[in-house]
């Protein structure tokens, strides 16, 4: 009798354990997908000096928008955390589109093959922080499913794990993010 008692306890550590380690390597994934995003957002912080140099060629009098994309960039790179880092981001997802646009207004910018160039690579580092974003996303949902379920609620919060925030853009953002990213020549 002595024995049913003890491979019963056996049985619930060993549960207990796999309930642990489930949610241990679906908050790994959460954070790693995280970093993947901050990998895309260091790239388009990256690109955007280049940007805004290859447009001060050519419109000097657009000093406004010019300012606009470099504070929002300054503000992006001071941001921490998924709510932060998404207001910061729209905020200069705003700014570039407004700077891109000018390319329409100034004919020798639009033909530029360096400005060109740096709209392609624009366009792509969006693609790939869309493909990025979703994947946090689906990575918090799984991760914050897993805390919430039973018997995982049980001892989730005791030990540390909390639901995550997902990455999101913002009602005003979302719909411009769900268009394809236009690149014109």
């Amino acid at each position: 009798m002595n024995w049913v008692v003890w491979v019963g306890i056996a049985l619930v550590v060993l549960f207990g354990v796999s309930v642990y380690n489930s949610l241990v390597t679906l908050r790994a994934r959460v954070n790693q997908a995280f970093a993947d995003i901050d990998v895309q957002l260091k790239q388009r912080h990256d690109l955007v000096p280049n940007l805004i140099e290859t447009v001060k060629g050519y419109v000097a009098h657009e000093r406004d928008t010019l300012q606009a994309v470099v504070e929002t960039r300054n503000a992006a790179l001071k941001a921490h955390g998924p709510a932060d880092q998404a207001a910061a981001e729209n905020a200069l997802s705003g700014a570039l589109g407004r700077l891109v646009a000018l390319g329409e207004a100034y004919p020798d910018l639009k033909a530029s093959a360096n400005f060109q160039q740096l709209q392609t690579d624009l366009a792509d580092i969006e693609d790939k922080l869309a493909a990025a974003r979703r994947f946090f996303n689906n990575g918090v949902a799984e991760y914050n499913a897993a805390i919430q379920h039973f018997p995982a609620v049980l001892f989730a919060g005791l030990l540390g794990f909390r639901s995550q925030a997902f990455f999101d853009v913002g009602e005003t953002e979302r719909k411009a993010l769900e268009a394809p990213p236009k690149v014109a020549f």
